[in-house]
């Protein structure tokens, strides 16, 4: 589904959120080991490479961290900056109503062939989607670019396994490791369970059993346990069994079925909203007023999603804590390609490997951001630093917990249609929640609604 990042914070505020104890490093060579990336930012122009820099994107994210982290990097405008005498356009275009991908679609096929100053040189995509783009020609290899997997290597296996294409090539690479898990209110875990303890916390809803037990408890302290059903979606989904499309037919997973199952229980209960993610009552729960005692996500949805800038809402007060939940599971991430046909190659992987492999520059995203950063070392470092906390989660450090989580995602079950699937899936299964169709009904719904999108599949 689509990352929307709503309520992006300002980054002084993301650097408030960062609770050292002790002063944290200011430069990117501050702290943490570091391994040199094989580009240099002050040679990587050649006479013969273009005098434009071109990224397509969804949402000023990306373009924040390169402000902040690329070395000699000078904004210069709105959506303009300058690389040396190189100047870098920032082309976006938001996800919403697919025009992100429908922009991509329209432009990177021919790319090679467009004129050198409207060349895309770097795109970035989203894990729901990547395959899309990494199984096909608009996407060049990584060691197209003269990066090897030893340049990679500090990375956590699933964020390159996103990116292989069908010949195990790696075509992209992030910055980011999007491990997740459950976000609680604790002033509602107090209430509900008489602590807030992250342990104590994660050991009363360490399977999905003990999580409805929770469930009832927060509701006779008038908490709904989640803010919606949706919120849950994507711990079950992870977890699955096989593909969404196996020899091109609509395969409905077992834990799939099992968060259908789960969900109807727990609307049927009061005990959870069928709410769409994003909406207003989704995040109704961000503030004390609306009662929920948890959300699922990763370190981007605690830092740039939960209103931490608005005063009053529980993020402002330091009011949130952090533990896996029932299972591990995954949510996002943005990677880094190049687009076939750029003109500037050798900058295109000055900026890959300094922004996902530099390990100064990665633990100074880590500080100064809060990102959950792709590196095992970064991330091992910090997780074992008492000094480091985030302020959205009272000053705890998230880091070891998101740590472990990396490493178990498991990514083999992932096809070209997951974005269409969960989302049609999860539409069609709110008229079943809220009583306006069977679950056979739904199922149906939900059936013709992917061969539309997807007419060369099949649903039985």
């Amino acid at each position: 589904m689509k990352r929307q990042v709503k309520n992006i914070i300002s980054a002084a505020l993301i650097a408030a959120m960062v609770v050292p104890m002790t002063a944290c490093g200011g430069s990117s060579s501050s702290s943490g080991s570091s391994k040199p990336s094989s580009g240099d930012s002050s040679s990587t122009k050649t006479a013969e490479e273009g005098k434009v820099l071109n990224i397509e994107c969804w949402n000023e994210e990306f373009k924040s961290r390169i402000t902040d982290h690329y070395p000699g990097y000078q904004e210069t405008g709105d959506n303009t900056g300058k690389i040396g005498d190189v100047t870098v356009n920032w082309i976006i275009t938001p996800s919403d109503d697919n025009a992100y991908q429908n922009n991509l679609d329209k432009i990177l096929p021919d790319n090679a062939n467009a004129s050198a100053d409207d060349k895309v040189d770097i795109f970035l995509m989203e894990a729901d989607y990547a395959l899309k783009y990494v199984n096909s020609d608009v996407t060049m290899k990584l060691s197209d670019l003269g990066i090897t997997d030893d340049d990679l290597a500090d990375q956590f296996d699933y964020t390159k396994d996103i990116v292989k294409d069908s010949d195990g090539n790696i075509k992209g690479s992030s910055w980011q490791a999007c491990s997740a898990g459950m976000i609680y209110n604790r002033q509602a875990a107090k209430d509900a369970l008489g602590t807030d303890d992250p342990d104590k916390v994660q050991e009363a809803v360490s399977d999905w059993s003990k999580f409805d037990e929770v469930a009832s408890k927060a509701k006779d302290k008038g908490y709904k346990i989640t803010s919606t059903v949706n919120d849950t979606y994507r711990v079950y989904s992870n977890n699955v069994s096989g593909p969404w499309v196996q020899d091109n037919k609509v395969v409905l997973d077992p834990n799939i079925k099992q968060w259908v199952d789960d969900s109807k229980k727990l609307v049927d209960a009061g005990e959870t909203t069928t709410a769409d993610l994003w909406s207003d009552d989704w995040s109704k729960g961000f503030f004390p007023d609306g009662k929920v005692f948890c959300y699922f996500g990763p370190a981007w949805l605690i830092n740039f999603s939960m209103h931490a800038d608005e005063d009053g809402s529980i993020a402002n007060k330091g009011g949130w804590g952090f533990c896996v939940g029932p299972q591990s599971f995954y949510w996002g991430g943005t990677w880094i390609a190049a687009a076939t046909g750029t003109d500037n190659p050798t900058l295109v992987k000055d900026i890959i490997l300094k922004m996902t492999t530099d390990q100064s520059i990665l633990t100074d995203i880590a500080k100064k951001d809060s990102d959950c950063v792709n590196s095992k070392t970064v991330l091992n470092t910090l997780a074992s630093d008492d000094s480091f906390g985030n302020a959205v989660l009272g000053g705890q450090n998230p880091y070891k917990t998101l740590e472990e989580g990396a490493e178990k995602v498991d990514m083999s079950n992932i096809s070209n249609y997951d974005q269409g699937c969960n989302e049609e899936f999860q539409a069609a299964m709110k008229n079943y929640f809220d009583g306006n169709a069977s679950y056979d009904d739904a199922l149906k719904q939900f059936d013709t609604a992917i061969v539309e999108k997807y007419p060369e599949l099949t649903t039985d």
